[in-house]
């Protein structure tokens, strides 16, 4: 990561804040094994939070093609990893996304790209799913847009009801995927 003054000024102001927090945990943060983590944990969530300073529309449009092809373009098995806004724990799991181009088709790894910058944010599923569908949809356009996430919830699995299993699955769609049918296509190739 390339360091402007002002991250260097961010990460410095991160640092001496967790390492109040160890204190407040009744943790020792001189002790040799946590005297780097308050730098570490730092770094760790500018990193974990970086979608905050991309934009998402400027990268879908950097490679945008004028093409006449109409029908279905699937991005499925999208690895992605979130943190929670209500506890800071990770969430995790595979984004698949569709669209159907109306004269114009994106370079495909700019899907990816959109979905680990909203991941890239303190977040909740069900946001994260529509503004990965408002941003294509929005910027290219397209006839439908349709977006599936299935996750796993840390802040479910190793705390509250402790469900080590519970998979949570959210979607959102426009255009022709209010269409019963292009949406029952868009899932069959998506489990397939």
């Amino acid at each position: 990561m390339d360091w402007t003054p002002e991250d260097l000024e961010r990460k410095q102001q991160l640092a001496f804040h967790y390492h109040k927090i160890l204190e407040l945990l009744g943790e020792d943060p001189n002790r040799e094994g946590l005297l780097k983590t308050p730098e570490r944990v730092a770094k760790s969530m500018m990193f974990l939070t970086k979608g905050y300073q991309q934009d998402p529309a400027k990268i879908l449009s950097s490679a945008v093609f004028i093409e006449d092809y109409r029908q279905m373009v699937i991005v499925k098995d999208i690895d992605f990893f979130s943190m929670c806004e209500h506890h800071l724990l990770p969430f995790f799991g595979k984004a698949h996304v569709a669209y159907i181009p109306n004269g114009a088709i994106t370079g495909l790894s700019k899907i990816p790209r959109v979905v680990d910058v909203f991941a890239r944010r303190l977040q909740v599923q069900e946001r994260m799913t529509t503004q990965i569908k408002d941003c294509i949809q929005k910027t290219l356009n397209p006839l439908g847009v349709m977006v599936v996430l299935e996750a796993q919830h840390l802040c479910m699995q190793m705390r509250g009801v402790e469900k080590q299993n519970s998979v949570t699955t959210t979607s959102d769609f426009t255009g022709v995927f209010n269409q019963a049918k292009t949406r029952e296509e868009f899932i069959k190739l998506i489990k397939g």
